[in-house]
């Protein structure tokens, strides 16, 4: 099994484990994911990363439940997902994906109090303790003056940061992101990896997918290399995060080299 750990790690307790998963999409002959084994660990800062098409997404989509394996099983803590609850799976992990399309012009304040939901009965409606965890995660995200602006008319980069908003409003204790840099700009990259950094130390396990090695390589302890559906590599960025496996990775000659202290991924 390929185990995700943090270096001097003692005490091995997995938030995330895939048992010899095997899924394909219906009418599909071929395999998505072919006997997968995965052992994520608990406080660790995870990059799926691989070109487009490698399986990222579904992978996060079997951890959610959207997705149900043909074979094998899939742990959250220790625990079958099939023993968990919408409402206790809601409480326990967060998605921020990668775009959604929002018809309604829900004002950014009352689109984030939809995080919330796993915390409410049925027709229930948030209270001022919901409110108030919205706007404080509107205030870590950086966009608190935009609570009463419809979500219909912010940016890409904005919506973006919405999501995270909403999805750090269920307080997970794993947030789940799928390519969370596509639609940002500089500056906002840099403000989300912070962000995240911040969460992990609080205690938050955090998986995210991405095609670019330089998020990867910015943000991530530990890696999963993933193409056609089949784990190329799984362990400490250090040890996973070289040219060869990269080149392989990729299918062109990838250099990894040291630019003021960091580890980045020179193509071509």
């Amino acid at each position: 099994m390929n185990e995700i750990n943090k270096p001097n790690e003692t005490v091995k307790e997995s938030v995330i484990q895939f048992e010899a998963v095997t899924f394909g999409y219906a009418g599909s002959k071929g395999l998505v994911l072919d006997g997968m084994s995965l052992d994520v660990l608990k406080g660790s800062l995870t990059a799926i990363l691989g070109p487009n098409g490698a399986g990222k997404t579904t992978l996060l989509q079997l951890i959610l439940g959207w997705l149900r394996p043909r074979s094998g099983m899939i742990k959250l803590n220790n625990k079958p997902l099939a023993d968990y609850s919408r409402r206790a799976m809601g409480q326990a992990m967060s998605l921020v994906p990668q775009s959604e399309h929002i018809s309604f012009d829900f004002e950014v304040v009352d689109y984030v109090l939809l995080g919330r939901a796993p915390y409410l009965a049925p027709l229930d409606q948030p209270t001022a303790q919901d409110e108030a965890i919205a706007m404080e995660t509107l205030e870590m995200v950086g966009i608190s003056q935009l609570a009463s602006r419809p979500v219909t008319a912010l940016s890409g980069g904005e919506r973006q940061l919405v999501l995270l908003a909403r999805a750090l409003a269920q307080q997970p204790k794993l947030l789940l992101l799928d390519e969370p840099t596509s639609h940002l700009d500089l500056g906002n990259k840099a403000r989300l990896i912070s962000i995240l950094r911040q969460l992990n130390r609080q205690g938050v396990s955090v998986i995210f997918t991405t095609h670019e090695p330089e998020v990867a390589s910015q943000l991530a302890d530990q890696m999963i290399l993933m193409r056609d559906g089949k784990v190329m590599g799984a362990g400490s960025a250090g040890d996973v995060f070289e040219g060869k496996t990269l080149s392989e990775l990729y299918g062109v000659p990838v250099t990894v080299a040291e630019v003021e202290g960091r580890r980045v991924a020179i193509w071509g």
